[in-house]
């Protein structure tokens, strides 16, 4: 299996956001990387909306 191909800059904030070494992301399989980025766009989704209530450029 071949390293991902993403750039170093994205390597490093996806091994921090996942709390993973860079060395195991490099090497993981593309489909559990998408799982967990999945995971991680839920976590962030559902932390958001309260966020966006208080958020004035967001009602226009």
């Amino acid at each position: 299996m071949k390293p991902l191909q993403i750039s170093p800059e994205t390597a490093v904030k996806l091994a921090k956001a996942l709390n993973v070494p860079i060395e195991h992301l490099m090497h993981m399989p593309q489909h559990i990387l998408l799982q967990k980025m999945a995971e991680l766009a839920k976590q962030t989704n559902a932390d958001a909306p309260a966020a966006d209530k208080n958020d004035p450029e967001q009602s226009s």
